[in-house]
């Protein structure tokens, strides 16, 4: 499949905002580059067609007709094609970027990996020097695991085709296979490790994504490090329990840094764990405005720094943005991806899913994200962690 967006179901949130959105977790230009190198299996992306995005697409960015959609779809089957293939083509034509169609059996899967669970090896894989494949992460108790793969072992060939210089997403695509395939498929691995080339074949298993890490402190004085690397069913109060366990003395860096997105729903509940209620961000379908709102009760004092880099994506962005603009957070690191439209699924004739940009989403400030992304409130290319250390030193302690 082309790769998953972030969608989430209609419900109820607070101030009765409904809320059916799509915000694609999207992995366009910065996997060629290297603004983003690291992937994992189970990691929400859709490949872009390259290309960086202009800083007028938040309000030139097109849009395809959802009629229009709908009346190819239809006119396909009746003539005995593919009504999903000929949907692609009306989106493609459109030139909008962000919208895509899904067979139902990819919407499927994706429905599954924002559940929180994926099928594939247990594998994270970056791009070395070279256009080499190294392994960034083993996931534990995964396949790739009990093999006895490591973090550094290089990646040469899946399956019998070499992966050197192959972009991140299309590996990744491999490991897991198709969505018909599914768990117990077997895939072959060719791997390096210093003077040893081995091969050994891993059978797909059904995975738990695991998208929140905690560092706890080094030291009495050292801040809770809380990784989010994607938005997936229940992110939001596992963060949330992050926060209420760590120790406030050091205070808190909350590293979105390759974020990919996802459940909207579940961006706002991270937020709810730093503010007090009020407006997380606004947006608009179709020409109506509507708002999102943090819960009350999070926690207002702890001193808060948030990472950022390109590889920060839409509901990444979303949560960033909200705690910048609202004062609770210094945001450190390189500007963001820039995803800030939103999609809503349409359902088919054929089944198959039409995802389609609907709006765009603003910050509580009313900046626009699409096509821009969020500036921190401090450049740091190079060893952004450790600026950011150095700027939580420096806001105090929390009670």
């Amino acid at each position: 499949m082309s790769g998953p967006c972030s969608y989430d179901r209609p419900r109820r949130i607070r101030r009765g905002a409904a809320l059916t959105l799509i915000f694609a977790s999207v992995l366009a230009t910065g996997v060629a580059t290297g603004t983003w190198g690291e992937r994992a299996e189970g990691a929400a992306g859709r490949p872009d067609s390259g290309g960086a995005i202009s800083a007028e697409a938040g309000a030139t960015s097109r849009t395809a007709d959802r009629a229009a959609v709908e009346r190819a779809a239809a006119q396909a089957m009746e003539d005995g094609k593919s009504g999903s293939q000929a949907a692609a083509d009306v989106v493609s034509r459109s030139g909008d970027r962000w919208s895509t169609i899904y067979t139902p059996g990819e919407f499927k899967d994706f429905e599954q990996q924002l559940d929180g669970s994926y099928v594939g090896v247990g594998l994270w894989v970056r791009q070395a020097d070279g256009g080499r494949i190294r392994v960034s992460r083993v996931q534990p108790g995964s396949p790739a695991e009990r093999a006895g793969i490591a973090i550094g072992d290089g990646l040469r060939a899946i399956d019998g085709r070499a992966v050197r210089g192959r972009p991140v997403t299309e590996i990744v695509a491999r490991l897991r296979g198709e969505p018909a395939e599914g768990a117990g498929t077997p895939v072959e691995l060719d791997l390096q490790r210093g003077p040893r080339h081995w091969s050994t074949t891993l059978h797909r298993t059904r995975l738990k994504t695991q998208n929140v890490t905690v560092v706890p402190p080094a030291g009495p004085h050292g801040p809770t490090r809380i990784k989010v690397a994607a938005f997936s069913q229940g992110t939001g109060e596992a963060v949330r329990r992050a926060v209420r366990r760590a120790a406030p003395r050091g205070g808190l860096l909350l590293d979105l840094r390759g974020n990919t997105g996802g459940l909207v729903t579940e961006a706002v509940s991270a937020a709810s764990a730093f503010l007090d209620g009020g407006l997380v961000a606004t947006y608009d379908v179709r020409g109506s405005q509507r708002a999102l709102y943090a819960e009350r009760g999070g926690n207002t004092r702890v001193p808060l720094v948030v990472l950022v880099d390109g590889g920060t994506m839409s509901a990444g962005e979303l949560l960033a943005g909200a705690l910048q603009d609202r004062g609770r957070a210094i945001v450190v690191g390189s500007p963001t991806f820039g995803k800030g439209s939103v999609q809503m699924p349409s359902r088919l004739a054929d089944g198959s899913v039409a995802e389609l940009t609907v709006g765009h989403y603003r910050t509580p400030s009313g900046r626009a994200v699409d096509g821009r992304g969020i500036s921190p409130d401090l450049i740091a290319e190079d060893h952004a962690e450790k600026r950011a250390r150095t700027v939580l030193s420096g806001l105090g302690t929390g009670s």
